[in-house]
């Protein structure tokens, strides 16, 4: 996480550092990344990137931070709109990652992310299910839900039910990069997983 004094920084020479990392991390991935490129592009000199953030995967990981903090916020607004139906919700928001991925520089920020995923960045960007992380952002998304739409017992099963929809997430994301899926097709694909579990995959 990025050291005081960039906390400090003004508004807009954050944002300069910002775009210039955003742009370095969509050209190419993490383990390709030159801070030479970040401080070029940003105007800095090197000794400055060093007293904002200790690496170049300090700041990577602070804007997938960020990134999953503007999509958990995200998330919650459209599951209060949808009166805390999960699986609405799911497929609204991802519908909306999709749009906003119509960006190039975007699409590419992500495309890298996603394809060179490990366990850190995976549990950087989506929402943790851990138990430990129920006091945080998945607290609001909990209390959120209305319960009596699913076929759970207790918290613990919702807990579960969150870590699915979050593998069967990243799955169709990574395979919108991989396969260069359009918005339609991504669409259709994810919502009809979603509905598979909706409607459960054994008879009675």
């Amino acid at each position: 996480m990025p050291k005081p004094t960039f906390i400090k920084l003004p508004i807009d020479k954050k944002e300069t550092l910002i775009r210039a990392a955003i742009k370095e991390f969509s050209r190419a991935p993490l383990f390709e990344a030159s801070i030479s490129n970040i401080i070029k592009e940003a105007g800095i000199p090197r000794g400055s990137f060093y007293q904002y953030f200790e690496d170049k995967e300090d700041l990577y990981y602070y804007l997938l931070d960020d990134s999953s903090k503007r999509l958990n916020k995200r998330f919650i607004a459209i599951l209060i709109k949808h009166n805390g139906d999960l699986m609405e919700t799911f497929i609204e928001s991802f519908e909306m990652m999709l749009i906003n991925l119509e960006s190039i520089e975007s699409r590419q920020f992500f495309r890298n992310a996603f394809l060179n995923m490990n366990y850190k960045s995976e549990n950087t960007l989506t929402p943790g299910v851990s138990e430990e992380q129920l006091n945080t952002r998945l607290a609001e998304v909990v209390a959120l839900v209305d319960r009596k739409k699913l076929n759970i017992t207790d918290e613990m099963e919702l807990i579960h039910v969150l870590k699915i929809m979050k593998a069967i997430t990243i799955q169709n994301l990574i395979q919108v990069f991989a396969k260069d899926l359009s918005i339609d097709e991504s669409l259709k694909n994810y919502t009809l997983e979603v509905n598979l579990l909706k409607k459960g995959l054994s008879k009675e």
